[in-house]
Parts: structure tokens; C-alpha cells; sequence
């Protein structure tokens, strides 16, 4: 089973379910605050890989929802300086094991990278998007 670093808002719900999956699956999860870490673009821009800029952001984000940042507007560079500037744009969870580093927690992905235990699967909405539609997750 692998250690898996888990960056993560604390008290969000569903990184609390995330976490839980991964440890009923055998693994060891070590928690850190995405928030409060010292982030620099140089450790930020390797989970992201190959995706497209704009999955990079955490579309549950109060300043995306009102429209203040366009993530299908910006360069990498700009991405990751906004990033930098408010941590809750970060698409969660960050996780890395073995110096590997992904975004997002979509239960397919992570099983065929570290495994899930059997019957763990749930959708990808169901463990990624904020389970308060009604109002924007809110900054701790």
C-alpha cells in the first residue's frame, strides 16, 4: 500500500471522504493543509501535469462562482500566480505518493495509480464537487 500526501482544505467534507477511502483501502494518509502551505509555482505546477489550465481550479471556488477569475483565460504562469495569491482556487485534493503528484479525485484514476479497495466506487461528482450547491464553500 502507498503513503499518499494528501493536500486538502481542513473540514471540507468531501476531503474528510476522500481521506477515509484511501485509508480503508489500505493506505497510509499523511493530511496537510493546502491552504497554509508554502506554496511556489515550482511545487504547485507538477499535480496539474497534463490537464488544461482550467481544471486546475477548484470550480466550487467563491471567486470563480462570482465570476472574478476565468480560468479558460489564463496562461499557466497567470494560473499558478493567481493560485499562489488564494489557495482556494486549487482544484483539491493535491496528493502525491512517491514523488508522483495528482489533482482531483476521480476513483477510477486513483485505483488504477495506487488501488481502491473493491466496492469503493462512487462517482467522481460524487467525491469532487462541493456538497452544498446552494452556497459556495466557504474560505476556513
Amino acid at each position: 500500500m502507498a503513503t499518499v500526501r494528501f493536500y486538502e482544505k481542513p473540514g471540507c467534507v468531501n476531503n474528510t471522504k476522500q481521506k477515509a477511502l484511501l485509508a480503508a483501502s489500505g493506505h497510509q494518509v499523511e493530511a496537510h493543509d493546502l491552504l497554509t502551505t508554502p506554496w511556489t509555482p515550482e511545487r504547485l505546477r507538477p499535480f496539474f501535469g497534463a490537464l488544461p489550465v482550467a481544471q486546475w481550479f477548484n470550480p466550487s471556488a467563491p471567486r470563480l462562482k462570482a465570476g472574478e477569475v476565468d480560468p479558460e483565460a489564463l496562461d499557466e504562469a497567470a494560473a499558478l500566480a493567481a493560485m499562489l495569491q488564494d489557495p482556494l482556487l486549487i482544484r483539491r485534493p493535491l496528493m502525491e505518493v512517491d514523488g508522483e503528484c495528482r489533482v482531483g479525485f476521480d476513483p477510477a484514476a486513483v485505483d488504477a495509480w495506487i488501488g481502491l479497495r473493491a466496492g469503493a466506487e462512487r462517482s467522481p461528482a460524487e467525491l469532487e464537487s462541493c456538497p452544498k450547491p446552494a452556497q459556495p464553500c466557504s474560505p476556513r
